[in-house]
């Protein structure tokens, strides 16, 4: 190992102490990282990660370029020698302040300056500031990982505070973990605080619902309607069938086919008016199915001839079917946490089972219900009536679920296995059913 190596080593150790050891100095990596920024000719700020990258680019103007596309893997030769030490010292203090976040409560200030400092990491990367952390679900997993750390300084702070600041709430970021920190505390905010956080919810379930529509968009439903004529028209010509069918009237005299009947192309698909009925669990561990499956059936209530309803329940149910189309008015009206009993969902669902071999039931829970037997046996009879029964354990946008393993086994032995993993899986079973 050189010595620049061995300097570049020095740097990337230090970080990782600092990341993965609680923020805890070590003397030895401190005074080896002090040597080695100082002989690339940096300056001392860019190891204190108290110094925003803003403040190191104020004071060191010309270290700005070196910032913006740092990580980008190069298109010709990578750095070498002295350059690999510097690239090394710039990576270790974007990197140190983006995620050695610490522990404890955290200030508006605070907060303010995580997001200036992850702009300069999403620059580093290649990309706007923002750009990373603006499309959840959509920007792969470095802007969940974001998403993730911005959270939890917010969870670590004062929301209130934030919010009732116009500009510092601008600049937050809408995630998963924002989104819930705001459902619970809505009926707590009022004026400008309870503007800027439903600001943030729209944004939130805007972004959300352009990538679950593009996800239905692209799966195809309906089936060709034979007894349906085909239009006459001529973009519906089949030529082909036209010419084999006509091969009888060929003249080889004069070489010519003389065609006296034209086929047309069938183009008509059956569409049957189907009932979908979402019941989702709102209790505090299924925030994520909450929001998405709200979303989703917004979706599914703007198709043609698609009857949607919407329930979420905890230990009392709600009929939301009257705002299913507009589910930010849904996310408001929800009331997050409490216990589980699905009795009373099912109360509310099975009177709108009015055609069974037309409906599909989704259920959306974790299932661990303080009446296990009951929702199970009325799940039961739901799947026996004939109306599709699709049990739902997981539709966030990692896939992780914890369901309740006596209501998976049940579930699968009946013929009805639980979907656990990515929203799309949801996406394609309705489809399917709605084809």
């Amino acid at each position: 190992m050189t010595e620049l190596d061995a300097r570049r080593q020095v740097l990337y150790w230090r970080l990782l102490a600092r990341i993965f050891d609680g923020g805890e100095e070590q003397p030895a990596l401190e005074s080896a990282s002090m040597a080695t920024v100082q002989a690339a000719g940096l300056p001392a700020a860019l190891l204190d990660p108290s110094v925003a990258v803003d403040t190191v680019v104020q004071r060191f103007p010309e270290l700005a370029a070196e910032f913006e596309g740092l990580m980008v893997p190069p298109e010709d030769e990578a750095p070498t020698g002295e350059a690999q030490v510097r690239r090394a010292a710039l990576v270790s203090k974007v990197l140190l302040n983006v995620f050695a976040t610490g522990s404890g409560n955290v200030s508006a200030t605070q907060l303010a300056q995580w997001q200036s400092d992850a702009g300069w990491f999403e620059k580093a990367m290649g990309c706007e500031p923002g750009q990373l952390r603006s499309r959840p679900g959509a920007a792969g997993e470095l802007a969940g990982v974001l998403a993730g750390v911005e959270g939890d300084l917010v969870k670590r702070m004062q929301l209130r505070e934030v919010l009732a600041d116009p500009k510092l709430a601008k600049q937050l970021t809408p995630s998963m973990s924002l989104i819930e920190q705001l459902l619970r505390d809505k009926d707590n905010l009022s004026g400008v605080a309870l503007a800027n956080a439903k600001a943030l919810i729209r944004r939130f379930v805007d972004e959300v619902a352009e990538v679950l529509r593009t996800q239905v968009q692209q799966t195809s439903t309906g089936t060709l309607d034979r007894s349906v004529p085909p239009k006459r028209v001529y973009r519906n010509l089949d030529l082909e069938r036209t010419i084999w069918k006509n091969l009888t009237n060929w003249n080889p005299e004069d070489e010519r086919l003389y065609v006296d009947k034209l086929f047309y192309r069938q183009t008509a698909k059956r569409t049957t008016p189907a009932r979908l009925i979402v019941v989702v669990d709102q209790s505090g561990s299924m925030v994520d199915a909450m929001v998405n499956c709200t979303i989703l059936a917004s979706i599914f209530a703007g198709l043609p001839k698609v009857d949607v309803h919407l329930i979420a329940y905890d230990t009392r149910a709600l009929d939301l079917t009257p705002w299913v189309q507009d589910p930010f008015e849904v996310l408001l009206r929800t009331n997050l946490g409490g216990g589980t009993d699905g009795t009373v969902a099912l109360d509310l669902a099975r009177p709108k089972v009015a055609d069974p071999r037309n409906t599909v039931l989704v259920w959306i829970s974790d299932f661990y219900e303080s009446q296990d037997q009951a929702v199970f046996n009325g799940l039961q009879a739901v799947h026996r009536s004939g109306a599709k029964l699709i049990p739902v354990g997981s539709v966030n946008s990692g896939g992780q679920a914890s369901v309740n393993p006596w209501f998976r086994q049940k579930l699968k032995d009946q013929g009805t296995p639980v979907i656990s993993g990515h929203i799309r899986k949801l996406v394609t079973e309705l489809k399917n059913f709605l084809a």
